[in-house]
């Protein structure tokens, strides 16, 4: 297992986010982040530094909802594990590293936007087959009644469904 770190960057998109499925069919984006610090120069003007540019991985739905949204140039923030890992190719170990993203999001100093919930997908169910027989617990006691919840919760006050005073 390798070691991870938490990080967190603002950058922007140098390319469009590639969308790609796996073999068991999980959503993987990747993306290409420059990050740029600007300095103050000695006559008191902003400049830019020397960017530096991060990989990063995005899996499942965030992936998706990355490759709907964003673009290349976009200014992002991105929070995640920094990766490390190793390998050898021609003979010579290398070693790389990516950010795996837990959130990515908009940097809205920059920009605004508008922020629509991704709709989850309704089950289809047919008429008769066993998913659509639900077998729902049922507590009763032996005159056959079956208890229910009060309307009010006896430890925030108010009144009960019985007309008592809680």
């Amino acid at each position: 297992m390798g070691t991870r770190i938490p990080v967190s960057i603002n950058g922007n998109l140098v390319a469009d986010p590639e969308l790609s499925y796996g073999d068991s069919g999980i959503a993987h984006a990747k993306l290409r982040v420059a990050v740029n610090q600007r300095f103050q120069a000695a006559d008191g003007t902003w400049r830019d530094g020397i960017p530096v540019f991060h990989n990063v991985s995005a899996f499942r739905a965030l992936a998706e909802n990355i490759s709907r949204s964003m673009k290349k140039g976009d200014p992002v923030i991105v929070s995640g594990e920094l990766e490390f890992r190793s390998y050898e190719k021609d003979g010579a170990q290398h070693e790389a590293r990516r950010i795996i993203a837990e959130i990515v999001g908009p940097d809205l100093r920059f920009g605004t936007t508008s922020y629509e919930p991704t709709p989850k997908p309704i089950p289809t169910v047919t008429l008769g087959s066993p998913e659509h027989v639900q077998s729902e617990p049922r507590i009763t006691n032996s005159s056959g009644w079956v208890p229910t919840m009060p309307a009010t919760s006896p430890q925030f006050g108010g009144i009960g469904t019985n007309g008592i005073q809680m």
